[in-house]
């Protein structure tokens, strides 16, 4: 008996010993920890929580990685410091709600070691000089595009099959491109109706649903990538004239709009091809929805189509390192294993050129590549666009 008891208190021993080494190890590790804060954009809020990416991060980077969510505008206008999200130091939080004036030199409040944008127009524009009535900014030591994923179109196989009937959509390794642009561009400038290209079950004129270009940093993308198509041969100030009434003219046409990329395409996926026979997305929507939802992504998987406009328009994740620990994040998040996650869980290509990605496990037409890509307007044109669709 005493031997028993014995034994087992030497096997209680043990565990309570093996416990308490792993404390102390992440106690350990957690002390040697480097923090680092980052303004972060939205779009990509399930990635930046991943267990995988943020314990590869701890373990192989020794990086405890804050990010704070920012909206583009906002990281222009007003100073990049966590007060002006609601963390920090609580006087200059008082200073910030009565109005007095604060800076990202203004003392004790907490700063930034990175900017993680998602549009790429608003980190281009923050490596600029600000204009009078924009806030002040860090010197960005380091950065690029970093997360990816194109502009698509998702429609339906009858809808497709018509398009090619009219030599709008071509496919090419089971890939479904629209190769004329343009030419679907003008049939819904002209008020075509669906049963005019043979969809007679279809109700009233083609269109493409899109986010609104106002409200919605997708919809601005896309109404980029109309204008950059219009435009052919790149845009200025002359064909930008000429072309922005098209743009209003197919923005009037388009009717209600989501203001969230998400909300739409969950609405393309509840009403089907009566409801969204054609709406404008991420590529990454499809291949993020089909990781968390198998089960919904086989049921329609041989129905849906992606169709890749030639060109298209990159939403591009630009981080903007403003401190040394900054740049350590911006390398970390270059790291291969991270990438990995950021394609097969969410559905980003990373890197400037989208990669080389093996796609075959989606069983559904989406190529290894991105190689047919107009560049992302500068802000001015983005704003001038803009403005021009608001009047009335």
């Amino acid at each position: 008996m005493n031997k028993r008891l014995t034994g087992i208190g030497i096997f209680i021993f043990l565990i309570v010993f093996i416990i308490g080494i792993k404390a102390c190890t992440t106690n350990e590790n957690t002390k040697n920890l480097t923090t680092v804060y980052v303004a972060t954009g939205g779009g990509k809020e399930d990635f930046i929580s991943d267990k995988e990416v943020l314990k590869i991060l701890e373990t192989k980077y020794h990086l405890n990685v804050v990010f704070d969510t920012w909206s583009n505008g906002k990281t222009i206008n007003l100073p990049l410091i966590r007060e002006e999200v609601g963390f920090g130091n609580q006087e200059i939080i008082k200073q910030i709600e009565n109005k007095q004036p604060v800076s990202i030199h203004t003392e004790q409040a907490s700063k930034y070691d990175a900017l993680f944008t998602s549009d790429q127009r608003f980190y281009d524009y923050y490596k600029l000089s600000p204009k009078e009535n924009e806030a002040e900014r860090y010197p960005v030591l380091a950065g690029n595009l970093t997360l990816n994923t194109p502009i698509v179109i998702y429609s339906w196989k009858p809808v497709v099959e018509a398009l090619i009937n009219e030599n709008i959509v071509t496919k090419t390794d089971d890939v479904y491109y629209i190769t004329d642009m343009n030419k679907l561009i003008t049939y819904i400038l002209e008020g075509k109706k669906w049963s005019d290209i043979g969809l007679n079950d279809l109700y009233g004129n083609i269109n493409i649903s899109s986010t609104d270009p106002i409200s919605s940093s997708p919809g601005a993308t896309y109404y980029g990538l109309l204008l950059s198509i219009l435009g052919e041969n790149g845009i200025n100030d002359e064909n930008l004239k000429t072309n922005l009434p098209k743009l209003k003219q197919f923005y009037e046409k388009s009717g209600y709009m989501n203001n969230t990329p998400a909300d739409l395409f969950e609405r393309y996926l509840k009403t089907g091809m009566g409801g969204e026979p054609m709406i404008v997305d991420y590529e990454k929507s499809l291949i993020d929805f089909a990781n968390s939802n198998q089960e919904g992504f086989e049921q329609i998987k041989n129905d849906i189509v992606i169709l890749y406009p030639k060109p298209t328009i990159w939403n591009s994740h630009c981080f903007a390192a403003f401190t040394e620990n900054g740049k350590k994040l911006y390398e970390a998040l270059n790291d291969k294993e991270i990438g990995q996650i950021a394609w097969t869980k969410y559905g980003f290509r990373t890197g400037i050129t989208g990669e080389n990605y093996d796609v075959t496990s989606l069983g559904i037409g989406v190529p290894k590549t991105i190689t047919s890509i107009v560049s992302s307007l500068k802000m001015d044109y983005y704003n001038e666009l803009i403005e021009y669709l608001k009047e009335n």
